[in-house]
């Protein structure tokens, strides 16, 4: 269940609350849309992936496909979970790119060990704490998640899980469970002094102990300022590596292309491709 960008409020699984109606007004709500945006290449960034190598990535809560939508944009693949059938089938009808599977992973990660190079998470853990129905424990059901995630992890990767933790309660027990099954590392906390803009990334090694990466904006009055600067830069950093402009006639046709290499049925390019439709009256 990907998140909004928004502390959420505990109105019952996610299941239940993400219904069909929900599930769509998410993924057409373009504020919801910007957040999950800046939120997955935030947590993609602090994966540290090698570049130019196209990885394997399980995306935990994909909800409709958002934060893959940006992770097929880097040349990465993926295999989402979530709970919500709602959320999949729009997702579905995206033609995101990645799999997708139905799943609680509060049962577990049901993968081969090793089959990940890394993992990112988008406003989902946090539901783990919940107990919805009287068969479940957080701290187990935390547990059963980290600890199958480690497995199905290589070695030497990592998992950024960004998270709304109620309290600090909350945000202890996720982190210990973490670090029962394995993990090393810990929270990564973007723009602390600033309650809008404020995140928590829960960054997570596997068999390795490496350096936990810096905040972004601890050394920067302004937030805001600061955080606008970053998002400017990244831009500009994404055009000079020659990549597409997002929505362009290029980026299309590169994304069908992505597609076709995947096997998947693809309509065929035309002059028409990438044009802008004139608005209806």
């Amino acid at each position: 269940m990907a998140g909004s960008g928004r502390r959420p409020e505990h109105r019952g699984p996610p299941e239940l609350f993400y219904d069909e109606t929900e599930a769509r007004k998410y993924t057409q709500n373009s504020r919801v849309v910007e957040i999950q945006s800046q939120m997955s290449e935030r947590a993609v960034e602090l994966l540290g992936l090698p570049e130019d190598h196209p990885c394997l990535l399980l995306d935990v809560g994909c909800g409709s496909g958002l934060s893959g939508d940006y992770i097929s944009e880097e040349g990465h693949y993926w295999i989402g979970m979530d709970i919500s059938r709602a959320m999949l089938d729009v997702a579905v009808e995206r033609e995101v790119e990645g799999d997708l599977l139905l799943a609680d992973v509060g049962h577990g990660i049901p993968f081969r060990p090793g089959m990940f190079d890394g993992c990112i998470s988008i406003s989902a853990v946090q539901w783990l704490c919940n107990a919805d129905k009287k068969s479940h424990s957080p701290p187990k059901r935390l547990y059963r998640f980290f600890s199958t995630l480690y497995t199905a992890l290589a070695r030497g990767s990592r998992a950024v899980l960004q998270l709304y933790p109620e309290n600090s309660e909350q945000l202890e027990l996720i982190t210990a469970q973490a670090m029962r099954a394995g993990f090393t590392g810990g929270m990564v906390v973007d723009y602390p002094n600033s309650a809008k803009a404020k995140k928590f990334f829960l960054c997570l090694f596997v068999g390795t102990s490496g350096t936990l990466p810096k905040g972004l904006g601890t050394e920067c009055a302004n937030e805001e300022l600061h955080q606008a600067k970053f998002t400017n830069e990244r831009t500009r950093f994404r055009n000079v590596k020659g990549k597409s402009v997002k929505k362009s006639r290029d980026w299309i046709l590169e994304k069908k292309e992505r597609r076709r290499r995947q096997g998947k049925e693809v309509r065929a390019d035309t002059k028409y491709t990438g044009r802008k439709r004139r608005p209806h009256f």
